[in-house]
């Protein structure tokens, strides 16, 4: 069957499930989108927005469990597990402690790196064509440091990036700094500056998204969660749902977080932990910050956009709880307020978490389903689902039109689990 003739349904209505109802759709295929809430409302719209090419390295890396360990329960740290009794959350954790070497930090970067350095080129293109007014800028990330011992031991992390991976940085030095970046305040030790990063505002990326797909005819189907497949033997032949049957030549689950209750539909478990993230929003402060900025030691995003502005990150393992942890919050603005001079303004615009799809190797699912021949599963990108979304969007549609594959995607392979 030619491209042309052929039904699609994407199940998801985030960055990644738009990216692939977008590829599909210019490959030729007729596209039905369908979202279990809103569309773009999940972690895709409150995130921090960033574009990176700089995150190679996977979330597993040497040393790391020791330090994890020593603030994994307490309440104000950049990473916490919610105390309780979940096998699958210890086994998951454990692996991720197994992966805690070199050897695993250089082989989880070679398989990140082609799908970030994709999506940033695929990014200029989309930039310039169809996504427009997303707050897009491109001056790069700044790595802010208060501790020279801090500021050191990342020191080494940059080298690695820099000599396996090719990632271009400058290292600024305190005056430095506090002239590049008169938002922060006096002291910092100096910063890491990676130009080939970008940044956007995601909720505008969502419109642009939705403006897009529908202009190409894609159907977009709200509060219409999948509850199943239905077919022959290892062809589904639609998706169920409580409004119907969408009936599809093939599907794509791009299901973040929530695939994991999916197994059934799937055909076997997925090890993806839901990951809280957090993030504040705010109109911009007097002095506010040119750059988009993180600070490594406490784990926590800034990103200046034209209309607003936005503290955000930490790690909560905490299942699907749907609770805004006031603490996390806390310690989003005390975080800020170690390094900026002007932290915080008001009004609050929005208060906001999102369930991060986590793997232990850091590395998403792009691959079929062990149950259906023509279900594909796209799901598990971490912290990176905007950062990737494009490349993942454009591999699955040539994955499901049999055109040459412009990334390797066997690394992605349910398999490996």
């Amino acid at each position: 069957m030619s491209a042309s003739n052929r039904q699609v349904v994407v199940i998801g209505g985030g960055a990644i499930g738009a990216a692939c109802a977008y590829y599909l759709c210019r490959a030729g295929c007729t596209v039905t989108l369908l979202e279990r809430d809103r569309f773009g409302k999940g972690c895709s719209h409150g995130n921090c927005g960033f574009i990176s090419p700089s995150h190679v390295l996977p979330l597993a890396e040497p040393g790391l469990v020791g330090k994890v360990l020593k603030s994994l329960f307490h309440r104000k740290s950049p990473f916490r597990v919610q105390p309780r009794f979940d096998l699958n959350l210890w086994a998951w954790l454990l692996q991720f402690a197994r992966r805690c070497n070199r050897t695993h930090l250089l082989a989880g970067g070679r398989a990140i790196q082609p799908l970030l350095a994709s999506s940033r080129r695929l990014y200029d293109e989309l930039m310039a064509a169809e996504l427009t007014d997303c707050e897009w800028h491109t001056q790069g990330v700044l790595f802010v440091f208060r501790s020279v011992v801090e500021m050191e031991a990342y020191a080494e992390s940059d080298r690695l990036l820099r000599d396996e991976f090719g990632v271009a940085s400058y290292r600024l030095s305190s005056a430095e700094v506090e002239a590049r970046e008169p938002a922060l305040k006096p002291g910092m030790v100096g910063a890491f500056h990676y130009p080939g990063d970008a940044h956007l505002r995601p909720d505008k990326l969502m419109a642009a998204w939705r403006r897009a797909l529908e202009a190409r005819g894609v159907t977009i189907r709200e509060h219409c969660p999948l509850t199943g497949f239905v077919g022959p033997g290892d062809t589904a032949r639609a998706a169920a749902t409580p409004a119907g049957e969408f009936p599809g030549d093939a599907f794509v689950l791009a299901t973040g977080a929530w695939t994991p209750l999916l197994r059934e539909a799937i055909g076997r478990s997925v090890p993806i932990q839901p990951g809280k993230g957090y993030s504040i929003t705010m109109p911009r402060p007097r002095l506010c910050p040119s750059l988009p900025l993180i600070f490594p030691e406490h784990k926590v995003a800034i990103t200046p956009m034209d209309s607003g502005y936005r503290i955000g990150s930490t790690m909560e393992f905490a299942g699907y709880d749907a609770t805004l942890n006031s603490q996390r919050l806390a310690f989003l603005r005390e975080s800020a307020a170690l390094y900026l001079r002007e932290p915080l303004a008001e009004p609050v615009l929005e208060e906001w978490f999102g369930w991060r799809p986590m793997t232990y190797d850091s590395l998403p699912i792009i691959d079929r389903s062990p149950r259906w021949a023509n279900v594909w599963i796209t799901a598990g990108h971490n912290m990176l689902g905007i950062s990737m979304s494009p490349a993942t969007g454009k591999l699955v549609s040539e994955l499901i039109t049999g055109q040459p594959p412009h990334l390797d995607p066997r690394p992605y392979a349910l398999s490996r689990f």
